[in-house]
Order: C-alpha cells, then structure tokens, then sequence
C-alpha cells in the first residue's frame, strides 16, 4: 500500500524510518530519524553515509563524499539504483 503526501515530511516523522534490505541482504540503508543514512554492503558496515529526505514516496540521498542518488518507494519496496529493497520489522 502506497502512502500518498504532497509535502516533505520532516524524517522523524515519516513511515519510512527503518531497515530497508535487498533479499539477499548484501545490501542494507537505515534510514534513521534524524535525517540521516547509513549504508551497508555485504560485511563492510557504514560503506556509505549521509543525509536524505522523503518528499512524498520519492526519496534523495547526498552522500557525505558528494555523491547523489534517489529512489522510490512503491507498494511498500524501495526502488534504489537497480536494486530493490524491503522493509526489515
């Protein structure tokens, strides 16, 4: 189920603070309350961190290297750089 906003929601607030894993859990972004990501592939924890923001079911990411990437979240999946990710509980 999709969950529809016309505005930006301020990351302490918004459904998609969490885990969010590839099936084969090699990758995974905690997407954490202060507005925040920390990144991790295969053993290497915190390969990548940085800042994000939600607008709706679209998210951006700036790494803290400069680097940008987005995604969306669609039926509850996240749809990042080719891959899909789903909600760790």
């Amino acid at each position: 189920m999709a969950i529809t906003r016309t505005a930006a929601q301020s990351p302490q607030n918004h459904p998609y603070v969490g885990m969010w894993v590839t099936a084969d859990g090699q990758v995974r972004h905690n997407l954490l309350p202060n507005g925040r990501y920390d990144e991790a592939r295969g053993s290497r924890e915190s390969a990548y961190r940085g800042r994000y923001k939600v607008t709706g079911d679209h998210i951006d990411y700036w790494d803290d290297t400069g680097f940008t990437a987005d995604g969306t979240f669609i039926d509850g999946v996240l749809h990042h750089g080719g891959m899909v990710l789903y909600r760790r509980e």
